[in-house]
């Protein structure tokens, strides 16, 4: 599956009235199923107290629930404002170890200009499982949903602003 065809299917579900949580859960079940390599899949929102917090995802369970910027690969792309895709996670000195099968591991930032939201977070049990097709695909997804944030933040500032 292309980015575009699983953008295709969350404007679809949006068209429908699904809610953000919804969105950001499909975007997770149709990214993971997209490629075999991704073993586990998940968002990590960003919270005003600069701590990641798990949001949906799909594989094995992880200890690693709220992460503070700057800390392992997540918090280190907020913190440095950029995505990052680690072909070998052993030599990656701020590695999180989620899991011993863990290889490589790419962190896609869900942005508008400087306004990071959340970041897409995928594992791999394989070496270099993210050449830049794969990452390419990622960030269109990313993309997609920062526009989704920024239409659920606008909603409701504007509904809040008329109470």
């Amino acid at each position: 599956m292309t980015g575009e065809e699983i953008c295709r299917k969350l404007e679809d579900l949006k068209s429908q009235g699904a809610n953000l949580e919804k969105l950001l859960s499909s975007a997770v079940e149709l990214l993971h199923n997209s490629n075999s390599r991704f073993d586990w899949t998940g968002i990590y929102e960003l919270f005003p107290d600069n701590v990641l917090r798990l949001g949906p995802f799909i594989g094995a369970p992880t200890e690693h629930v709220f992460i503070a910027v700057g800390k392992g690969v997540c918090g280190e792309a907020v913190a440095k404002k950029r995505n990052i895709n680690v072909p070998d996670v052993s030599k990656a000195p701020n590695y999180l170890a989620c899991s011993a099968s863990t290889k490589s591991e790419l962190v896609i930032l869900i942005r508008r200009g400087e306004t990071i939201f959340s970041q897409i977070d995928i594992d791999s049990h394989s070496y270099n499982a993210f050449d830049p097709e794969t990452v390419q695909l990622v960030e269109k997804v990313a993309d997609w949903l920062a526009n989704a944030y920024q239409e659920h933040f606008t909603s409701h500032s504007k509904t809040s602003s008329k109470t």
